[in-house]
């Protein structure tokens, strides 16, 4: 334990003299934009949770419901005992969403990045994955034994050559996410699918921060005129957009009935609470009934851009490059102290020397806070 220890003890001190050490800090989101940390209340630009849905009266009541009628876990595996009645009518109304014909839901977006990945590529194969994809999709990718190649920042082009190359492997995959978690930029699905059918490569886009937002709420495929044949495996999450839990790919029937048997991330997690499938579900029956909802945030990002002297913004996050995670922290401390929450996004989430402020823009931020926000900004934060 003492060599634990010391081994831990360690580690924290050269994080701390590098300004990349994590800490949790307690925070509670009692409306839409709005929380409260350290006795204050802050206007949140650091949340997902772009309709605020989470919050909203029909979503909450739905779960309320769910756990009245079915309890507050699923007491197992989906293949055991947790594929509660619930998990259907989800699946369905996201392969709906998506075009395809049929839908499987995990424990969580990391989740299904990491079972989807091995469970449709191995040994043999090549993985083609842009640069800056997530974190889960680079763990999936290496847990499938396939050969890894990443090519630069929504170039198509690069991916192309490294495509030219592949004579000798089995199956070709190009992953990459529909809006840029980090960056906020939108990936070159239409080119990357036109590469793909020339090639007979798979696409893999993860749409966690499109969905809710971009289409009417369909997503960043759909915002671009495409579909289930362009983009054969369409991976989102519940957490984000649609304010609950859980993961989800959206693809073929053949493909998902394999995910049943060979997804080690569905096979050996337990099943989703049943208010977290409720709210989901109630989510997607608000973003059917207000398409206008799901434009809010966009057009609230880009009235932030213009007023600050930025960027157009391409998607509701908005990255302001800082540099160093000190100069970061100290930007992120100095919104704070102007009723602002905009946390510091350090590496290894990034790049050296690219720490960051990254804003997440929901459909409920004030447009007077918005403006003021951008003001600061605009005086004293712009490069």
């Amino acid at each position: 334990m003492q060599s634990l220890d010391a081994f831990a003890s360690e580690k924290l001190q050269a994080l701390d003299s590098t300004d990349l050490r994590r800490r949790l800090a307690t925070s509670a989101r009692h409306d839409a934009a709005w929380i409260e940390r350290g006795g204050r209340r802050l206007l949140s630009f650091s949340c997902n949770d772009y309709l605020n849905l989470s919050q909203h009266p029909s979503v909450r009541a739905a779960a309320a419901a769910a756990i009245a009628a079915y309890g507050t876990g699923s007491g197992g595996s989906r293949l055991v005992t947790g594929n509660h009645p619930l998990y259907a009518e989800l699946e369905a109304r996201l392969a709906r969403l998506k075009g395809t014909e049929a839908a499987c839901v995990f424990g969580s977006g990391y989740l299904a990045n990491t079972g989807v990945i091995p469970a449709l590529v191995g040994a043999g194969d090549l993985i083609l994955v842009d640069e800056l994809v997530h974190a889960c999709i680079w763990a999936g990718a290496r847990l499938s034994g396939a050969a890894i190649r990443n090519f630069r920042h929504n170039d198509a082009g690069a991916a192309a050559a490294i495509l030219a190359e592949r004579q000798h492997y089995r199956h070709a995959l190009i992953v990459t996410e529909g809006v840029f978690s980090m960056d906020g930029d939108v990936a070159p699905l239409g080119a990357l699918a036109e590469l793909a059918r020339r090639s007979d490569a798979w696409l893999m886009s993860d749409d966690a921060h499109g969905v809710g937002v971009f289409g009417q709420g369909r997503g960043s495929c759909a915002a671009l005129g495409l579909g289930a044949a362009d983009i054969p495996l369409q991976m989102g999450t519940l957490s984000k957009a649609l304010g609950s839990y859980g993961g989800y790919l959206c693809a073929s029937r053949a493909v998902i009935d394999l995910l049943h048997s060979r997804a080690r991330t569905l096979i050996y997690s337990t099943g989703l609470p049943p208010a977290s499938i409720a709210a989901a579900i109630a989510a997607l029956d608000i973003v059917a009934a207000e398409p206008a909802l799901t434009e809010r945030p966009l057009a609230k990002a880009r009235r932030f851009t213009a007023l600050a002297g930025l960027g157009e913004a391409q998607s509701p996050i908005v990255p302001i490059v800082i540099g160093s995670a000190s100069a970061a922290l100290a930007a992120s401390l100095l919104l704070e102290e102007e009723g602002f929450l905009v946390t510091a996004i350090r590496p290894p989430t990034v790049a050296d020397g690219t720490a960051r402020l990254r804003l997440a823009f929901c459909a409920q931020h004030p447009d007077s806070e918005i403006e003021r926000l951008a003001g600061i900004v605009a005086a004293r934060l712009r490069r």
